[in-house]
C-alpha cells in the first residue's frame, strides 16, 4: 500500500465536506447546528444519525457508529482506508502520489492492468452477443429462468456464440497480443490450432472482484455439452479461493449478514427477489480465503446451500471454516426444494424471508446430520449417539457456551439436562476439559456494559470544549488532559488541547490519528455527548461546575491510588489540587457556556 503523509490525508479529508458526502448516501435534514437522518448502519424508524458540519464528524446515538468522512466510506462501502481515501481524493480532484516501485514490479502491474483490460473487453463482447440474433438461444434461457432485463444488466450477463474463435478474432482486432490473451484465460493458444476461445456456445457470467473489476468468467453450456459449467482458469488476477461471486454488489447491501450460496443462478435469483446480500463460491469448495474475505463485510453468514447430500456436505465443510474466522454461521433449509432459485420461484420472497428467520444454529444442524448415523430406537445406538454429542459439546472452550448447548440439545432430544451434563463432564474428565472454568472470549455471550458515569462526564467535557472553544481558557486553571483518566479519552484530550494551543480545533482530524475502527467510533462519540433537560444559562453553568468537580475529584483519587512513594512532585501536585477544589465550589459558572 502506498504511504500517504498525515498532511495529505488531512488535505483529502478537509476537501470533502462530510455533510455533502454523507448526503449522497443518506437523506439528511438540518436541525439546529447538526444534520439528522436514519442511520445507514442499523435499522431504525426514528433518526438518531447525526452529522456535524462544524466538527466534520458523524455519530449514531442508536448503534454507536461514528467517525469522519473517511471512516464513513469505510463503513458504508466496506472499503479499506486506501480505497476510501482514493475515492475522496478523486471526488476533490486531488492527485495522490504514485508509489515508487521496481522495474519488475512495474512490469507485473502493467501485465495485470492489460489482463483486466482484456477481461473488460471480453465482458462487453459477451454482453453484446446476448442481445444479437446469435445470442437468442442464451436470451431465451435467461427468460425461461425468470430473469428480468434489469437483472441481466445488473450482472452483465452475456453469451459466447457457437464459433470457437469469435472472441479471439475480436480481441486481436482490438490490438491485444497473443501472450496477454493466453495469460488472461479467455483464449487458448497452441501451435496446431492457433488461437481459440475458452468459452463458446455458453451463457456467460462475468466474475467481478469486490472493486467491480472483471477478473474471470463462468459459462454454462447450451445443450448437452460437457462440462456443464466451466470457469476461467486461475490467472494473476483471478484466484477462485479468494473471490466470491456477487460480492461487489453484496458489499453495498444495508443488511448486516451475508447469504452464502452454491451457484451463480442462486445469487442472481436472490438479488432479483430483493436479497442483495447473496454471494457464492466460484465452482470450488468454500475456503479460509473466502471466510477471510467475508470477515471484512459481516460477522454473520447464512448458508443457503442445495438441499441434497452434496449441499449438506458443503455446509458441514463451511461451518468450521467460518467459525475459525470468527463468523457466526446459520443454516437456511431449502427442502423440499433443491436450491434458493427453485425455492424463490415456487414460494416467493416472503416465504424465503421466513426461512431466513427460522435459520438453524450451525451446531444444532451438525448434530441433526450426525443423528442420521444412529438408530435412536435402538438403546445401544442411542447411547452411542449421546456420547458422540457429548464429545462435540466439549469442543466449546467456554463453560457457559457448553452449558447453553447442553440445554439446547437436551431439550431437542429429550435427554434430560442433568443426564447430558454429567455425560459431558464424564467425557471431559477423561480428556481434561470439563470442570475447568475458562473466561469468556472477547465479545462472546457478553452483554454490552452500560457506560459508567465517569466516562460520560469525560465525554461531556470534551464535547463542550469542541462546541465552546472559549471554555479552554476558563477551565485551564482547573483541568488538563492528565485529568482524563480513561486512556483513550486522555489521548484525545491531549490532541485537542494541543490543537487549541495551535489555534485550530479539528475533531475530524483526531479520528484519523487512530487506526483501530473501534477506537475511531469511540473518539467520534466523545464529541457527541448529549446533556438532556439543560437549557438555561444557570442550568448549563451548574452542569459544567458539577462535571468539573466530578472529573477533578476522580483525577485526584486516581492519582492517589497510583502515586509512587518516592514521587514528591506528584504528591505536592495532589496536595495543591485538593486545596484548589474548594475554589471550584465557589465560582459562578453561569456565563461560562
Amino acid at each position: 500500500m502506498p504511504y500517504y503523509s498525515d498532511e495529505l490525508i488531512e488535505e483529502v479529508r478537509s476537501a470533502n465536506d462530510i455533510v455533502d458526502v454523507v448526503s449522497d448516501y443518506v437523506r439528511l435534514q438540518k436541525k439546529g447546528n447538526t444534520y439528522l437522518g436514519l442511520c445507514p448502519f442499523h435499522n431504525e424508524k426514528t433518526p438518531s444519525f447525526s452529522v456535524s458540519r462544524n466538527k466534520q464528524i458523524y455519530h449514531c446515538f442508536g448503534c454507536g457508529a461514528g467517525g469522519n468522512v473517511i471512516t464513513f466510506l469505510m463503513q458504508y462501502d466496506n472499503d479499506t482506508f486506501q480505497e476510501a481515501l482514493e475515492t475522496l481524493a478523486q471526488r476533490a480532484g486531488i492527485e495522490l502520489p504514485k508509489q515508487e516501485i521496481t522495474a519488475k514490479a512495474r512490469q507485473e502491474a502493467d501485465k495485470r492492468a492489460r489482463i483486466l483490460e482484456i477481461n473488460k473487453a471480453s465482458a462487453k463482447y459477451f454482453y453484446a452477443q446476448l442481445r444479437m440474433e446469435q445470442g437468442k438461444k442464451g436470451m431465451d434461457y435467461f427468460v425461461r429462468r425468470g430473469l428480468s432485463q434489469e437483472t441481466l444488466k445488473k450482472f452483465g450477463l452475456g453469451y459466447a456464440n457457437k464459433y470457437s474463435d469469435d472472441l479471439y478474432q475480436y480481441l486481436k482486432k482490438q490490438g491485444y497480443e497473443d501472450s496477454f490473451l493466453k495469460d488472461s484465460g479467455v483464449v487458448s493458444i497452441d501451435e496446431q490450432r492457433g488461437g481459440y476461445d475458452k468459452f463458446w456456445n455458453r451463457i456467460i457470467f462475468p466474475i467481478m472482484d469486490a472493486n467491480n473489476r472483471v477478473i474471470g468468467f463462468g459459462g454454462r453450456v447450451m445443450g448437452d455439452g460437457e462440462p456443464k459449467y466451466l470457469n476461467s482458469p486461475e490467472t494473476m488476477v483471478f484466484d477462485k479461493s479468494r473471490n466470491l461471486y456477487g460480492l461487489n454488489l453484496a458489499k453495498r447491501s444495508r443488511k448486516h449478514s451475508i447469504l452464502l450460496c452454491e451457484g451463480y443462478m442462486d445469487v442472481i435469483a436472490l438479488h432479483q427477489a430483493g436479497f442483495d446480500n447473496a454471494v457464492a463460491s466460484l465452482g470450488t469448495a468454500f475456503t479460509p480465503g473466502h471466510a477471510s474475505l467475508l470477515k471484512r463485510y459481516t460477522k454473520e453468514v447464512y448458508c443457503t446451500f442445495d438441499s441434497d447430500s452434496a449441499g449438506i456436505k458443503a455446509a458441514l465443510r463451511a461451518i468450521p471454516i467460518l467459525k475459525e474466522a470468527g463468523i457466526t454461521a446459520k443454516i437456511v433449509k431449502m427442502a423440499p426444494y433443491k436450491d434458493p432459485d427453485e425455492f424463490i420461484k415456487a414460494e416467493g420472497a416472503l416465504a424465503y424471508e421466513e426461512r431466513i428467520a427460522q435459520a438453524q444454529n450451525s451446531f444444532m444442524f451438525e448434530i441433526e446430520v450426525l443423528e442420521k448415523d444412529y438408530d435412536l430406537k435402538d438403546p445401544e445406538s442411542k447411547t452411542a449417539f449421546h456420547n458422540a454429542v457429548a464429545q462435540r459439546i466439549l469442543e466449546f472452550e467456554e463453560e457457559l457456551e457448553r452449558e447453553n448447548y447442553i440445554e439446547a440439545v437436551a431439550e431437542k432430544y429429550r435427554i434430560g439436562f442433568e443426564n447430558l451434563r454429567k455425560l459431558v463432564m464424564h467425557q471431559g474428565t477423561r480428556v481434561g476439559i470439563a470442570g475447568t472454568t475458562k473466561p469468556l472470549k472477547s465479545g462472546v455471550q457478553e452483554r454490552k456494559k452500560k457506560e459508567n458515569g465517569m466516562k460520560q462526564s469525560q465525554k461531556l467535557m470534551l464535547t463542550w470544549l469542541i462546541e465552546e472553544p472559549s471554555l479552554f481558557e476558563k477551565i485551564k486553571p482547573w483541568l488538563g488532559p492528565e485529568d482524563f483518566t480513561d486512556e483513550l479519552y486522555r489521548q484525545a484530550a491531549e490532541i485537542l488541547f494541543s490543537q487549541y494551543q495551535a489555534g485550530k480545533l479539528n475533531p475530524a482530524g483526531i479520528i484519523s490519528m487512530f487506526a483501530d475502527e473501534e477506537q475511531q467510533r469511540e473518539i467520534a462519540g466523545l464529541f457527541h455527548a448529549r446533556l438532556k433537560e439543560v437549557t438555561t444559562p444557570a442550568e448549563k453553568g451548574k452542569a459544567l461546575q458539577e462535571t468539573l468537580i466530578r472529573l477533578k475529584e476522580n483525577s485526584i483519587s486516581y492519582r492517589s491510588r497510583h502515586l509512587e512513594p518516592a514521587d514528591l512532585e506528584g504528591l505536592q501536585k495532589l496536595v495543591a489540587d485538593k486545596k484548589n477544589m474548594q475554589k471550584l465550589y465557589q465560582i459562578d459558572w453561569q456565563d461560562a457556556i
